[in-house]
């Protein structure tokens, strides 16, 4: 298995000096920081990447105020309770892109948000609270419990939100399969997903960086365009 400097070299190669990369570098957020986020911004977070899947991202991002505002600025409460006629009624504004079972999924995420909130006092601290050696577990339990947040969308609303985390992009991947990990061009599986979880791990074990710098420069260690959290 590649030892991580190889990678970290690679990256520096590839941007040409450490203050080149460092310009692609993120850190998570400060957890006095995160603990401090309204459960409305995980669900306009939530709401935004499960709109941005399959969609061009910069409509989305254009439109995104007015998504704010039909939704209420995406209060948990209102939300769940919106009865079938005003979801038809918003899934054809025209402010919005138009999508039905997108629409869909914000109530039942804003119940999802209000049932963990009961348990734990809000979503941050449920968040913050889950063992930070098992981030796809965490991926898991919102694919589970949420809607529309498997795949890439839960960990992109995690990377949005400033949890510390790694983000599966194409780029991610190809530095892990270079570096010797056996899985999948798309891993999704438990097995390949436990084998990915243990390498990062591992990673910060060695290296003391966070989940997301590891992630970071592993993309810039393989891939050109970083527009995407990895």
């Amino acid at each position: 298995m590649s030892d991580f400097s190889k990678i970290l070299s690679k990256a520096l190669f590839r941007k040409g000096s450490e203050e080149s990369l460092a310009q692609w570098i993120y850190e998570p957020l400060p957890r006095e920081d995160f603990l401090q986020i309204p459960d409305h911004r995980f669900l306009s977070n939530m709401t935004r990447c499960v709109f941005q899947a399959g969609f061009v991202w910069r409509i989305i991002q254009k439109k995104w105020p007015d998504f704010e505002s039909v939704f209420f600025g995406f209060e948990p409460l209102p939300i769940s309770l919106l009865d079938p006629d005003q979801l038809k009624k918003i899934a054809s504004d025209k402010r919005i892109v138009r999508n039905r079972q997108k629409v869909q999924s914000v109530p039942f995420n804003a119940a999802y948000i209000l049932d963990i909130s009961s348990q734990h006092g809000n979503f941050a601290t449920f968040i913050d609270h889950w063992p930070e050696e098992d981030f796809v577990g965490l991926c898991a339990h919102l694919k589970q419990h949420g809607s529309r947040l498997g795949g890439r969308s839960g960990p992109r609303m995690l990377r949005y939100m400033g949890k510390d985390s790694f983000n599966l992009s194409r780029d991610v991947v190809t530095c892990l399969r270079q570096s010797g990990l056996e899985i999948a061009d798309h891993p999704n599986s438990k097995t390949d997903l436990k084998k990915i979880q243990a390498q990062f791990n591992k990673w910060r074990d060695q290296t003391g960086f966070s989940l997301t710098k590891l992630s970071r420069i592993c993309a810039c260690s393989c891939g050109e365009n970083h527009s995407e959290p990895a």
